[in-house]
């Protein structure tokens, strides 16, 4: 099962057709694979920083709080006692990293399942180029109108430039990356994911079967 889809100008006319081949096609297995690499990236951009301090570290305590008898309350040798208002923290959270490893095999074929199911909903473009010379975030906003139809777009180019990068950094819902970056989270977060000539050829040498 093959996908063609048409290749569009900055205005989105039809300019040709690309093919996708057999080999970058998955929707019969891969939904684990999915799962399982958005994750462990959710996990892996956790900042991990949250931080307690035991009874060790909580400035004070050094001195006995009263005598050990004749109180009539229960014994206490430090007033940084967990059991204390103002005390330590019994199993609180220290920094750590929350990644998680997922094979190289598993990350193609999640990648190769996202991908195809985007283009089985139609929520794939194609653009000869991505002309935004002017670095204008109009002119970017323009052609993912004409092309895409919402601006709540992946692009994914070959290549960066300043003018790009400024073009869509004011467009909230838009992101910008690289083809060779991109992950599954992207390309299922957005509405539409586009594409040049050129960069959907570099994505599909990432997604093709049988790749070591």
């Amino acid at each position: 099962m093959s996908f063609k889809i048409d290749i569009l100008d900055p205005s989105g006319n039809p300019n040709g057709s690309f093919e996708i081949p057999d080999n970058c096609i998955e929707l019969e297995k891969g939904e684990q694979a999915v799962h399982d690499v958005v994750t462990a990236y959710l996990a892996g951009i956790r900042a991990g920083t949250a931080s307690t301090k035991t009874r060790t570290e909580v400035s004070g305590g050094g001195a006995k709080p009263f005598r050990q008898k004749g109180t009539g309350r229960a014994r206490a040798g430090s007033n940084r006692s967990p059991i204390w208002r103002h005390g330590g923290i019994i199993f609180g959270p220290k920094p750590r990293s929350y990644a998680k490893k997922v094979n190289k095999k598993v990350r193609t074929l999640a990648l190769r399942r996202a991908f195809s199911e985007r283009l089985k909903e139609g929520s794939v473009a194609i653009l000869d180029s991505f002309p935004v010379s002017d670095a204008k975030t109009k002119t970017a906003a323009g052609i993912l109108k004409k092309t895409a139809g919402v601006q709540n777009c992946l692009v994914l180019l070959s290549t960066l430039n300043e003018n790009e990068s400024r073009a869509l950094a004011n467009i909230p819902k838009a992101e910008l990356d690289l083809a060779q970056n991109a992950n599954v989270y992207q390309i299922l977060l957005h509405k539409k994911v586009v594409f040049t000539k050129d960069s959907i050829e570099v994505f599909l040498k990432r997604v093709e079967k049988g790749k070591k």
